[in-house]
């Protein structure tokens, strides 16, 4: 007698696609009801918290204290991201505790931040990221203009780029900083990793001219050789512009019944302003690219215990001066994290240095070194302490 073949089970049906069931549904509004709740909490909190600014707020005033500290800032947010558990990343909780602390600049007084414009410059991008949205910007077309408005007291605080990782040291802050030496002061820095974007309201197809500053060019040349070989590289004033210019390109076009062929390459922040869709992101070489800026002030920031001291000094016109200068650090312990130099602008041939020194200037090694290196200078100008930048934004 021939055995039966055992029935093979039917597979367990698939919830098609996209189809929410009965189930889910009541799953997710129990979901959605608690996250209400936990929102009312939460707003609830904040303006508890946000009262509790307003009180520091008057009592600063009555003290001349300055309302932006970065010193607290920093123990502020470590303490954040300390209780940080998860799942939020450490970098959500930092993005909400800085947004939170520029509404509560603006409780507490308001506050304007002058930087390298024009609007969507990488400056621009750097300061709404440190200082968030609830201040005041303005925007200066120079870096000497920066320093100006701060140290007249237009502005309250300066954001200056010093250093690129690729392009290496900013020329015109450093001769801003000397000329400014005593009257504005380094008072934080922050690093902002630099990513290009690439904003066009063409098709990609039609792509005939690019525009954007010819350092930026450089930072995106092999994408650039490998996406739109054929296409003109046109340079501009800024990034900022550039956008401008490939609207005004692609509008031009439109209205003569032709097709837009220009693109910029610019920040995220530029394509946000003028209205100019993104249509590649992170285009550069070097995902590593950062700039490092100062955040100027004609306030002092207090010790952190991870801070650092900007200096500038000239040398005496001897026999290894600089080496001993130097020299007088490294007996002090104290290490050195950057050293750049410009022609002094007085005599030709002649240097004025800038570095940046581990600690602050209040620090006993710092002073020993100050002092030591002194003998060995016609002239030494201490340009700020300051904490160290722990995180790039």
């Amino acid at each position: 007698m021939a055995k039966k073949t055992p029935k093979k089970k039917a597979a367990p049906k698939r919830k098609p696609a996209g189809v929410e069931t009965p189930m889910d549904s009541a799953a997710l509004n129990d979901l959605r009801t608690k996250i209400d709740r936990i929102d009312k909490k939460l707003v609830k909190l904040l303006n508890e918290r946000a009262g509790c600014v307003v009180e520091v707020g008057d009592i600063k005033r009555g003290s001349d204290t300055p309302i932006y500290a970065p010193h607290r800032e920093a123990q502020v947010l470590q303490k954040a991201l300390d209780n940080n558990e998860g799942p939020l990343p450490n970098r959500t909780i930092e993005a909400i505790y800085r947004e939170m602390m520029s509404g509560s600049f603006a409780l507490e007084r308001a506050l304007r931040i002058g930087f390298l414009g024009p609007p969507g410059s990488y400056s621009h991008q750097a300061s709404v990221k440190q200082f968030g949205s609830s201040v005041e910007y303005m925007d200066l077309r120079q870096i000497s203009a920066v320093f100006g408005e701060v140290r007249r007291g237009r502005a309250n605080y300066g954001l200056v780029p010093i250093e690129n990782s690729i392009g290496g040291g900013i020329t015109e802050t450093l001769d801003a900083l000397l000329d400014n030496a005593g009257k504005v002061r380094v008072y934080a820095e922050i690093q902002i990793g630099i990513h290009h974007m690439f904003l066009t309201n063409a098709e990609p197809k039609n792509i005939r001219r690019i525009h954007s500053k010819p350092e930026v060019f450089a930072q995106c040349r092999s994408w650039l050789n490998a996406q739109f070989p054929n296409a003109a590289l046109c340079p501009d004033v800024s990034t900022s512009q550039s956008v401008q210019t490939a609207l005004n390109e692609n509008k031009t076009a439109l209205s003569i019944g032709a097709e837009p062929g220009s693109a910029a390459i610019a920040s995220e922040l530029a394509g946000e302003l003028y209205g100019m869709p993104c249509l590649f992101e992170g285009i550069e070489d070097n995902a590593d690219n950062i700039t490092r800026f100062y955040v100027i002030s004609k306030e002092k920031a207090g010790r952190t215990g991870d801070d650092k001291t900007a200096i500038t000094f000239v040398t005496e016109d001897k026999h290894g001066a600089l080496v001993e200068v130097l020299q007088s650090f490294h007996n002090a312990g104290v290490n050195l994290s950057h050293i750049d130099k410009r022609p002094s602008g007085r005599e030709n041939w002649n240097y004025t240095f800038y570095i940046d020194a581990t600690g602050h200037r209040d620090d006993p090694e710092m002073k020993r070194a100050l002092r030591d290196a002194r003998v060995h200078c016609k002239e030494i100008h201490v340009l700020g302490s300051f904490p160290r930048s722990q995180r790039i934004l």
